[in-house]
């Protein structure tokens, strides 16, 4: 989901240094067409000497979906690749200073996003019980996003250490361990999500020491410096560029809001700036993420005044959300809005990037029967939502970040994750499986007209979350539907 300039510009000289550090090469095995004659899939798994991260556990898994899709070779073969594909390409599991670290690249950037990472890793969490390295490479991943909140609670990129890579010339606060220094809710909120899943399918409360508890205070100092009921905050960030989405304007600050309680965030899940700063989805997993972070201080730190300070602050949102967030459509009924401003401004649209309207559901982040999520989930998957495209090769949402006429899979993955009809979830799949342009990957976008036009070969969060995807819809019965796409 990042930056297309910088991708315009700096493409081959970054492919060339993600390929040097992950010790993967990505040669032609995202950019090979398989032909379907045959129906004969091979695999394009990195050859085993060249995986970074291998697991018995998700090898395990592998076998055994195989074995249930045998009736559709295609699915399982695109499982197959896509699934481990963030443990074999980005992955950078080691000890320092006695501690599991786990630096984990997006796949064609050599940088850490703190979202990007956090979901990547998320479906292999379900298996770490069984597994004593897999679990140590996620605490390891966890323990690194939680030191990377305190080195920069603003930041959504970092380095591997201090190498001054990435957008330093930028109008903000830069540090040499900073990848890029764009602010969003949803950075401060994957790495709890992910801490939370673990400690509650492995017990390891391990990870909730001091590093856990500086995040705490960091997260929280952040969410309500930005419901900026005392001014406008420390953050601020420009950049020259062309593309009016990377930067921000009113000295760096965003377009004003009024102070109801929301948290401004300042950009988007997809990297783009916000057009009104309090953006809902991201303020629902604020809230969910407070709520979590509320249970682990009381069961695991015995910190109830803290906790106690996280539980209000949700409520507060929540609140906020239900008076702010509600809009009255004259087609749809009441729907959240995207974007609001505290003012009566409200953006109805919705960006494929998650946390989206479309994906509170699949994030637990509200009911999938509520009834006012079920009118937005009609609403942003038609043609009155602006970021909605339909075509001869697919429809689905796409988003500012690369533009007119590209639809994400992301968005067809959380139609599906939150589907409860089986001719939505066929659809869905079917859908998938034709649009992948003969690679067996999942892209960042694609053409609505031709898949084979397309972004970004190797996006390890697409692909990792189509695995996770299967796993789902194994997991509630549905394998013979896969079987019979």
């Amino acid at each position: 989901m990042r930056k297309t300039l910088f991708m315009v510009c700096c493409l081959l000289s970054m492919t060339a240094v993600a390929q040097e550090n992950a010790e993967v090469s990505v040669s032609n095995r995202y950019t090979s067409v398989v032909p379907d004659n045959t129906k004969v899939y091979p695999s394009k798994r990195p050859p085993v000497d060249e995986r970074l991260f291998t697991s018995e556990a998700v090898e395990a898994k592998i076998r055994e979906v195989q074995k249930l899709l045998s009736g559709n070779p295609r699915l399982a073969w695109m499982f197959a690749n896509c699934y481990p594909n963030t443990l074999e390409s980005t992955v950078h599991y080691r000890i320092i200073d006695g501690e599991d670290d786990t630096f984990v690249y997006t796949g064609d950037i050599p940088a850490m996003w703190l979202r990007d990472s956090g979901a990547q890793v998320w479906p292999y969490v379900q298996l770490c019980a069984k597994d004593e390295k897999l679990r140590k490479m996620l605490r390891g991943v966890i323990l690194r996003q939680l030191k990377c909140i305190n080195i920069d609670r603003y930041a959504n990129a970092f380095n591997d250490g201090p190498t001054g890579a990435g957008w330093q010339s930028d109008a903000t606060d830069m540090q040499k361990d900073v990848f890029e220094r764009k602010y969003e809710i949803d950075s401060l909120c994957y790495p709890v999500r992910l801490a939370y899943w673990y400690w509650l399918v492995t017990g390891d409360a391990s990870i909730f020491g001091d590093v856990w508890l500086q995040a705490v205070e960091n997260i929280l100092k952040t969410f309500k410096e930005q419901q900026r009921k005392d001014g406008l905050g420390p953050y601020h960030f420009y950049r020259v560029t062309d593309r009016t989405y990377d930067t921000v304007g009113w000295g760096g600050y965003g377009a004003p809001v009024k102070p109801v309680g929301l948290i401004a965030s300042v950009f988007r899940p997809s990297d783009d700036r916000t057009s009104l700063p309090f953006l809902v989805p991201s303020n629902f997993m604020a809230v969910s993420s407070l709520k979590k972070m509320a249970e682990i201080l009381t069961k695991v730190n015995a910190q109830t005044a803290k906790a106690v300070e996280c539980t209000a602050l949700a409520a507060e949102v929540e609140a906020a959300l239900k008076q702010y967030a509600v809009v009255d459509h004259p087609k749809y009924g009441k729907i959240y809005a995207f974007e609001v401003d505290g003012f009566g401004n409200r953006l109805l649209m919705d960006d494929a990037n998650v946390p989206s309207l479309l994906g509170m559901g699949y994030l637990g982040d509200v009911d999938l029967h509520d009834p006012i999520y079920q009118n937005t989930r009609r609403f942003v998957w038609s043609e009155d939502n602006p970021w909605f495209f339909r075509g001869k090769a697919a429809e689905g949402i796409g988003g500012p970040h690369i533009g007119y006429d590209m639809i994400w899979p992301m968005s067809i993955m959380m139609k599906c994750f939150t589907a409860q009809d089986d001719e939505e979830i066929r659809w869905c799949m079917r859908t998938l499986l034709k649009t992948d342009a003969g690679m067996g990957f999942i892209h960042e976008s694609f053409n609505k007209d031709d898949a084979s036009n397309y972004t970004r070969p190797w996006f390890a969060w697409q692909n990792t979350l189509f695995g996770e995807l299967v796993l789902k819809l194994i997991s509630d019965g549905k394998a013979d539907l896969l079987n019979h796409l």
